[in-house]
């Protein structure tokens, strides 16, 4: 392999800061051992971490993390003298194993890395993380340029936040022209882009000899992530179209005595008709098929983003809005209500009796009903619907909600680290709602257009609008916010 086809980054930090974590979550696969104790890792391992068809290698070294920074300090300065190279090649390879293994790993990076991935504890404030400044001069030693990350972030935080906190970390390393830059990179948290713009850093940081090779990688990052993102969307939109599309049908008895007075109840008293049982069962079918349409695209996601884990039920929160159910034309209840008024008002007595259908369609039942009865066109009425039975199926309003718990889902497993473990769906941050309802409302004529084609049967063509929209919300949301991923997400 040719030496300038190979870039090689390491991971360094303080003890149990979450390098190891970090390095699960970049290779996407599990790697060395994770634990809540100092020097869990104490030999340096690399990982290849991309690799292009042209035969470019991006490798990762995971390495141990310093423990006592000024000892290894004034050990790695003294190792030129015959006193200094004895007790550090001799005597702390027996005496102190961990020491040894952390000055070794520091050789190691000097010898070989391009760029160091400074990894810090953002959990703590920057003057309080004392070994910070004893560690800025090992990173000198190793005389390679270095990418500051704050680790433990906690939840994503939006732009402002972030940004100030990063403020704060680049006035303390700013005396040290070692350090490059400063990015928000938490193990448990980032999204795919922010590795775009930690690529697009160390690029800056490279010699001039690897800059065509690791020019070639980005690129080959970039194709493997849109390719991950272009399923992603297609998963999700497959999930909300089968969605728009999916209905049941109702037979609900027709003809008692029972079933007209209460109709005529409701329509003198302006009551809302109650379910029936044939109507809570079509309604249950819809929610048990959406709980499992939600588990497989859930799944699907999981799996295209490297991670594990099986998705857990989806709870539908029930606000009475979330069904649209027509009814046939009762024929008997119809010919009951046109008893009771004539004229006009008989159209809308068999449009209520229809559980609600068209106004037009109501007035035009009302203009005849003198002349040909109420029964008869009742009859006519649903002939021209194409179905004698009732049918259950998500309101739009429901469907439009389902879009945005669709993003907000695509946004959670983006952003899951693997380093975390299973994946496991948590507490949205208020943002992330925000950026999608404002670019999915930027589409509502697109949604609006989307939800008339799966009344009218058009399969293919609504599954076409929804990939449209799915695939531009998803782009623009992660642009807003992400503003720096722009020229990744072209």
């Amino acid at each position: 392999m040719n030496a300038s086809s190979r870039i090689d980054l390491s991971l360094i930090s303080h003890t149990n800061v979450g390098k190891t974590t970090l390095a699960r979550t970049l290779l996407r696969r599990d790697i060395g051992e994770i634990g809540d104790r100092p020097h869990v890792t104490d030999v340096a391992e690399s990982n290849v971490l991309i690799e292009t068809s042209a035969g470019d290698v991006l490798v990762l070294w995971d390495t141990p993390g310093f423990g006592d920074s000024g000892r290894l300090l004034k050990r790695l300065q003294q190792a030129d003298r015959p006193l200094g190279w004895f007790f550090a090649q001799v005597w702390d390879r027996f005496a102190d194993r961990p020491f040894w293994c952390g000055q070794q790993a520091m050789r190691t990076v000097r010898e070989a890395s391009d760029v160091v991935l400074y990894v810090a504890n953002a959990s703590e404030h920057p003057s309080a993380a004392a070994y910070v400044g004893i560690e800025m001069e090992i990173l000198g030693w190793l005389e390679k340029p270095v990418i500051l990350l704050l680790n433990q972030l906690g939840a994503p935080r939006d732009a402002a936040q972030t940004r100030a906190e990063v403020q704060e970390w680049e006035a303390l390393v700013a005396k040290y022209p070692c350090v490059r830059g400063v990015l928000p990179f938490d193990a448990f948290a980032r999204c795919w882009v922010q590795e775009g713009t930690l690529l697009e850093h160390v690029q800056r940081a490279l010699a001039e000899p690897k800059e065509a090779a690791f020019a070639r990688i980005r690129d080959a990052w970039q194709q493997r992530n849109l390719a991950v993102f272009e399923q992603s969307m297609q998963v999700l939109a497959r999930q909300v179209v089968a969605l728009a599309l999916d209905i049941e049908r109702i037979a609900e008895p027709q003809g008692k005595a029972r079933a007209w007075l209460g109709a005529a109840t409701n329509v003198l008293t302006g009551a809302a008709p109650g379910n029936s049982p044939e109507v809570e069962r079509a309604e249950t079918a819809l929610a048990t098929r959406l709980d499992r349409q939600v588990r497989t695209a859930t799944e699907e996601l999981v799996r295209l983003h490297g991670l594990s884990g099986k998705a857990t039920e989806e709870v539908l929160q029930r606000m009475g809005r979330e069904f649209l159910v027509q009814r046939p034309a009762d024929a008997d209840t119809a010919s009951v209500l046109g008893g009771l008024v004539s004229g006009a008002l008989g159209g809308l007595a068999a449009d209520l009796g229809a559980g609600g259908l068209t106004f037009g369609a109501g007035a035009m039942i009302g203009g005849v009903l003198g002349a040909f009865g109420a029964r008869g066109l009742a009859k006519a009425y649903n002939l021209a619907r194409g179905s004698e039975a009732g049918t259950v199926r998500w309101s739009t309003e429901f469907l439009s909600g389902r879009l945005v718990a669709a993003l907000m889902r695509y946004l959670a497993v983006a952003h899951f680290g693997r380093g975390r473990g299973d994946f496991v769906a948590g507490a949205a941050p208020a943002h992330w709602l925000t950026a999608v309802e404002e670019t999915l409302s930027e589409r509502a004529k697109q949604i609006e257009a989307a939800w008339v084609l799966s009344r009218t049967g058009a399969a293919e063509e609504c599954a076409a609008a929804v990939l449209s929209i799915v695939r531009a919300a998803g782009r623009s949301a992660l642009g807003r916010l992400y503003p720096d991923s722009s020229s990744m997400l072209a």
